[in-house]
């Protein structure tokens, strides 16, 4: 769920009647929101997930398909770890795939919220609906100066674009990025995406007043392994989140 925690990071207004006329004070309006961010991504780690990972492709006439599915069932482990079994692969179901443990790093100096958020020039834009709700949109950039000490931060570094922020429950709803310079995996060794690839990341309540990511979309061309030549269209949905800790050994 990296960019999904990447783009959700970068935030943030108590519950109060908007006025339509006023935007929020920046500093509490910001500091309100990243204290929902840091609860998020705390409560996340008890919640166990189905996730859908999607090839998109092109076809001729220009409307988008699907090329490959594979559908996922995540639970938390309670030393930190993730357990994750494939389900579904292309639509059809997948019987004794062996369980995957995954490990999440753990997180040292500062936190992967503080990092984002010192790493992009955020500025209130203005107030307009989305799904029938007022939001505050962001624009943000990488500032020039910026040093960030984490994964997430050298990521949102390189990216400029535009955050919904639902008004009353003041949480990060929608990001939509662009990347403004090229982006490296593995020491570029891996994966080299470049400069224009885009990112769109949505989140929503899903346990009372916990909002997690729900969906991102990805898309961009650079080059894998060095030489050939990579083309990435893909989408990530994430649903059917309970709290539960798996019992796997």
């Amino acid at each position: 769920m990296t960019w999904a925690r990447v783009l959700a990071a970068t935030l943030l207004v108590q519950g109060t009647a908007p006025d339509p006329q006023r935007l929020p004070d920046r500093e509490p309006f910001f500091a309100a929101v990243r204290q929902n961010l840091e609860r998020a991504q705390n409560a996340q780690r008890e919640f166990a997930y189905t996730e859908r990972r999607t090839e998109l492709s092109f076809n001729p006439f220009g409307r988008l398909g699907t090329s490959g599915t594979r559908v996922f069932d995540v639970a938390p482990n309670p030393d930190g770890s993730i357990a994750r079994r494939l389900l579904e692969k292309d639509g059809k179901p997948v019987a004794d795939a062996p369980l995957e443990r995954i490990s999440r790093r753990a997180p040292r100096g500062r936190s992967m919220v503080d990092d984002v958020v010192a790493t992009l020039d955020l500025t209130i834009d203005h107030r307009e609906m989305l799904d029938g709700r007022p939001a505050i949109v962001l624009t943000f950039k990488p500032k020039p100066d910026a040093r960030p000490q984490t994964r997430e931060g050298r990521i949102a570094r390189s990216f400029t674009g535009r955050i919904w922020i639902d008004e009353q429950a003041a949480e990060v709803a929608k990001v939509d990025a662009v990347a403004v310079d090229s982006i490296s995996f593995g020491y570029g060794l891996i994966a080299h995406m470049n400069e224009g690839s885009t990112v769109t990341a949505v989140r929503r309540a899903v346990d009372r007043d916990i909002w997690l990511p729900v969906s991102v979309r990805f898309s961009g061309e650079g080059r894998a392994l060095l030489f050939r030549k990579l083309t990435i269209n893909f989408a990530v949905d994430w649903f059917n989140y309970r709290r539960s800790y798996s019992s796997s050994p």
